[in-house]
């Protein structure tokens, strides 16, 4: 728990609620493609306030430690924004690492240096591994818990972005502005099924096309850090939704119950 000297009053959020706001829009122009998707990551980065704060409260956490979570929600993606804008993409891949870039941002104009120090490193580095395959090994205390909630928040969001997203696109193609990062093609990749049905999270770097993806974000349940995450994506029937938008092949029943086994393992075990 952080002493009565470390802590970050709500005028502060406030604040960095109205920079992230001024920064944001600058970056909108006069292409529909570029302005399409910086939308979806404003719209993103506000909503992951949101699912920080039900964590939050769903854990229990005190007031000081929810302010902190909710600025770790909306600086998490600082650095989309430059990235589109720059190399047209949000593959860090074929770009920069975002998360990177994000903090270099903050740093450079100072916008945490009104925030106590211990705060501060909290933030940076919650932002820091949110993009993460892992997290590292020898996080622990509060650093460890702000690591795993953005983390959740996180995919939370982005599943129910895509399952929003694969529908228009899905029903109209033509108009369909947003990026797709993997050629759409029927087919999927064995190694990538077989990698979720032993319970191992894919790299992206094992992804060949648009099914691939949406099967590695099924096996994002593999990272979910919290029961309460897992409780509230099933509430949703995000999984469901998801698993919609693949082929209906045996392979792909086959993922489904296992990812379904395991989440609801998860829940019960929390229950008991």
């Amino acid at each position: 728990m952080f002493g009565s000297d470390e802590v970050m009053e709500q005028d502060k959020v406030e604040k960095f609620r109205v920079w992230f706001d001024d920064y944001v829009a600058g970056f909108y122009g006069d292409d529909e493609f570029v302005n399409a998707n910086l939308k979806l990551k404003e719209e993103h980065s506000r909503r992951t306030c949101e699912e920080m704060l039900y964590l939050a409260d769903e854990l229990g956490l005190d007031e000081n430690q929810r302010r902190i979570a909710e600025v770790t929600a909306l600086f998490h993606d600082i650095g989309r924004f430059e990235q589109f804008v720059k190399y047209r993409t949000y593959s860090d891949v074929r770009s920069v690492d975002h998360c990177l870039l994000g903090l270099e941002i903050l740093r450079k104009r100072k916008v945490l240096e009104p925030v106590d120090v211990s705060e501060r490193e909290l933030i940076e580095k919650a932002i820091e591994y949110h993009g993460r395959r892992e997290l590292p090994g020898d996080l622990d205390g509060q650093c460890l818990l702000f690591s795993k909630l953005i983390r959740d928040a996180d995919k939370v969001d982005v599943l129910y972005v895509v399952t929003d997203y694969y529908s228009q696109y899905r029903d109209n193609r033509e108009e369909f502005k947003l990026e797709l990062e993997l050629p759409d093609e029927p087919r999927y990749s064995a190694e990538v099924v077989e990698g979720i049905l032993r319970g191992r999270r894919i790299d992206y770097s094992e992804l060949r096309t648009l099914n691939d993806l949406k099967l590695c974000q099924l096996g994002w349940v593999y990272d979910m850090n919290f029961a309460a995450t897992l409780r509230w994506i099933r509430q949703r029937k995000l999984l469901e939704k998801l698993v919609g938008f693949l082929p209906e092949t045996a392979d792909i029943e086959r993922v489904k119950e296992k990812i379904f086994a395991y989440v609801d393992c998860r829940i019960r075990r929390e229950i008991g």
